[in-house]
């Protein structure tokens, strides 16, 4: 008897690669394009020690660049894969499939709509990358959903057992005319969670998602939640995560106990051009074996990387220099999409 229902699986299952997309002079790196290759090298490199990454790009020329800056990198290039494909920016994360396994057959890629944050950006050609990449054959055994409805992968989390972790400001802001519970219903369908948690303190200056969860509290497991704290009392965000943490510690797993709470370091304000860069450690990407961590040339990057290492004890905690991304109001998760086992053709 064969199982085909549909599960949203965690982040920590098994994968078969990581979906990046290489900066280029027509998106917004451009201003900064150097300082962001590197960041994106770096990520490449620690990405491959564990598993393959696939590499949009916007062209050729832009291919047989990158191809060769990660070459001079000493990358093992035969874990690299490159993809044409246009792209308006590089934030995988929202414009990049949202996987469902089904069972033991298939795939279901969630293809929703990706509006640039509400419209604050140009997103024409990320919201068509997902059915440019399934066109292509890249993903085998799946079937593509299109979903008229404005969500991000950066806005949700999941245990991979049934409970999905948000915000309540971001899904707000994208859908004002909807109430909780229509918004709970509808995700607890296209999604397949029987629970959805909802926070409704949590923000960080310098982000322009509306309080994406993947930068204020991630899940380490079924029973375990990792989360951005702050204890500096004269810092403007100290009121908010201080209250997104007893929310956090009012939260209960399916079992009836409360969660396993790892609260993140408070790196000292990045500011650039008189603006404070959103430098959360919450936006870590688990790959197979590991954790990447986004550093920042901050003290706390050393014990972020000790808390991490508390959550995940079975894997390397490996950091990757992004003060470059948060130039432009992101980090590492955000400009990644894992893709669980199983899912890449050949």
């Amino acid at each position: 008897m064969t199982n085909n229902a549909l599960r949203f699986p965690a982040e920590w299952e098994p994968q078969s690669a990581v979906l990046i997309a290489w900066p280029n002079a027509d998106t917004d790196w451009a201003d900064r394009l150097g300082e962001v290759e590197e960041t994106y090298i770096a990520l490449v490199a620690a990405i491959t020690r564990f598993q393959p990454v696939l590499i949009c790009v916007a062209d050729d020329d832009v291919q047989a660049y990158a191809r060769a800056r990660l070459s001079s990198a000493r990358i093992d290039m035969g874990a690299v894969r490159f993809i044409d494909a246009p792209y308006d920016d590089t934030w995988l994360r929202d414009s990049g499939p949202i996987t469902l396994k089904r069972g033991d057959e298939g795939f279901r890629l969630l293809d929703f709509r990706f509006t640039g944050w509400g419209g604050k950006f140009d997103a024409s050609q990320d919201d068509l990358l997902v059915e440019r990449l399934h066109d292509q054959g890249i993903f085998s055994k799946s079937d593509r959903q299109s979903i008229d409805f404005a969500l991000e992968g950066g806005g949700i989390e999941t245990d991979g057992a049934g409970t999905l972790l948000s915000t309540w400001q971001c899904l707000h802001e994208r859908h004002p005319e909807a109430s909780r519970e229509e918004i709970t219903t509808k995700l607890s369908g296209w999604l397949h969670q029987d629970r959805v948690l909802w926070l409704d303190h949590g923000y960080l200056e310098g982000d322009d998602t509306d309080a994406h969860i993947d930068t204020l509290a991630r899940f380490a497991a079924a029973d375990a939640i990792v989360y951005q704290g702050c204890d500096d009392p004269t810092d403007s965000h100290y009121p908010e995560l201080q209250a997104m943490a007893a929310e956090l510690a009012a939260l209960r797993t399916r079992d009836g106990q409360p969660y396993r709470l790892f609260a993140l370091p408070w790196a000292k304000p990045i500011i650039d051009e008189n603006r404070r860069l959103a430098a959360s450690y919450a936006n870590f990407l688990i790959v197979n074996g590991a954790v990447l961590m986004p550093a920042y040339g901050d003290a706390a990057d050393t014990a972020a990387q000790a808390v991490l290492a508390q959550a995940f004890p079975d894997r390397e905690i490996v950091p990757v220099p992004c003060r470059a991304l948060i130039w432009q109001n992101g980090s590492l998760h955000c400009v990644t999409m894992q893709l669980p086992a199983g899912l890449i053709a050949g």
